[in-house]
């Protein structure tokens, strides 16, 4: 009876035949799309291929452009006039009481050619002050990048993280699964010798499938974390498959609160636009009330004017010259628009200081609160890593003990359970502390170190 049984639980040669193929196919289509690579690659990759910053870059590019003198008002304007035209008369004369003279279709035409330029002198420090704000905008565009690029590669360490997170589950659920087919082994040579029921064989082979199952989630779940770090990379293959050089998540456990806090203030992408923002604020104050001041301009032109008449003593007429003015000038009365403007802009720099503590304030917090989940995390992390070392020695306890029927197969599940439960609380402690290092180093300004 138990030889029929055990028949039963092996493989049909034609299904070990179907399955080795099929590992055989995967592999021939996967080996040629893989890639070994280390988070600063991903990086590397990301930052010169992502879609979204190439296009941020192209906006920092226009506020670059943007910033000359002449987009800020000094400098000459030219311009060219020309044209060319005519009319078509009848002309009635009347010079006495029986003369009267007559001219049908009378044609004369004319043409203008000129050239004009203007050139501000003085417009009250508007030009300056126009300059000096365009300079500001194009420094915020680039912080605008710069804070762009800091997400980016913190969301690219993050997945890299997640990816080798997974990978490490994956490897433990492996384990898992190879201990399950142990424990199957050793229930089958005990149903053979008698020393066990079919009932507990059975259970065994139940743990397995359940292993098993698990272990092919995770495959999906592993495939998905490398689809999203290829779209972080904008990868042109998104199935293509990353081998990580990592094979731990590295732990930086020398961050310091106080540094990191002077730095913050400093290197902050966030409170440095905040800063730009209120800069700005002022420099549109400047220019309204830049207005009040009068403005001094030159202007001045060459033309030529030619005449053709179709009647008349004069057949033509050519005429050319140049044309010179300077102009002074101020506004009187606008309505009071400028004063107007003028408390408007005032309101604007107090919600700019406003805005800036608000900034600074919440990033103290944020990183107030990063860094105690980064101190717990430590702490938790040093005590499951306790864990998983009695977890381990534990099981391998059991297994003695199993092999010589001096444990349950519940209790082996239990043991084993506790050990894939430590694994798992393991890696989740790590990947929670590396988010918070990312976190710390990003509010901080330096994620760039992981370049």
């Amino acid at each position: 009876m138990n030889q029929r049984f055990l028949l039963k639980l092996r493989f049909p040669a034609r299904v070990r035949t179907v399955v080795v193929s099929s590992l055989l196919l995967l592999t021939a289509i996967e080996i040629p799309a893989q890639k070994v690579c280390d988070l600063s690659y991903c990086i590397q990759t990301g930052l010169e291929q992502n879609f979204s910053l190439q296009v941020i870059r192209n906006q920092e590019e226009i506020a670059s452009n943007n910033y000359t003198w002449g987009n800020a008002g000094i400098g000459p304007s030219i311009s060219s006039q020309n044209g060319y035209g005519g009319s078509l008369n009848t002309i009635n004369q009347n010079y006495g009481e029986a003369d009267e003279s007559i001219q049908k279709n009378m044609h004369s035409t004319y043409g203008t050619a000129g050239i004009n330029l203007e050139m501000p002198i003085f417009r009250g420090f508007q030009v300056r002050k126009n300059y000096q704000r365009l300079g500001m905008l194009s420094e915020l565009e680039g912080l605008q990048t710069q804070m762009a690029v800091e997400n980016l590669v913190a969301q690219i360490v993050s997945e890299y993280t997640n990816y080798v997170q997974q990978l490490i589950q994956y490897d433990n659920l492996a384990y898992a699964v190879s201990l399950s087919r142990e424990r199957v082994r050793i229930d089958k040579q005990r149903y053979l010798l008698g020393s066990a029921s079919k009932l507990e064989l059975l259970q065994s082979i139940v743990y397995l499938n359940a292993d098993s199952s698990r272990y092919s989630r995770q495959t999906e779940v592993l495939r998905a974390a490398q689809i999203r770090l290829n779209q972080l990379m904008s990868s042109r293959n998104l199935g293509e498959i990353i081998i990580p050089k990592d094979t731990l998540i590295p732990i930086n456990e020398k961050l310091v609160y106080d540094e990191l806090l002077a730095q913050t203030i400093e290197y902050n992408t966030s409170i440095g636009i905040a800063r730009k923002n209120q800069v700005i604020s002022e420099l549109d104050y400047q220019i309204i009330k830049s207005r009040s001041y009068p403005y001094l301009k030159i202007s001045s032109g060459y033309g030529y004017t030619f005449n053709n008449y179709g009647s008349g003593e004069l057949s033509n007429q050519h005429l050319r010259g140049m044309n010179y003015e300077l102009s002074l000038g101020i506004e009187l009365y606008d309505g009071l628009k400028q004063n107007r403007d003028k408390q408007n802009a005032r309101i604007r720099i107090e919600n700019g200081s406003i805005r800036c503590d608000e900034v600074e304030l919440d990033i103290k917090a944020e990183l107030l609160s990063i860094y105690y989940a980064y101190e717990n995390n430590l702490r938790l992390l040093r005590l499951e890593e306790q864990n998983l070392e009695v977890a381990r020695e534990n099981l391998q306890i059991a297994l003695e003990r199993y092999k010589l029927g001096n444990l349950s197969g519940l209790e082996l599940r239990e043991v084993q359970k506790s050990l894939l439960d430590a694994e798992e609380r393991l890696i989740s402690v790590r990947y929670q502390t590396k988010l918070a290092e990312i976190s710390l180093l990003q509010i901080s300004g330096k994620i760039m170190d992981y370049l």
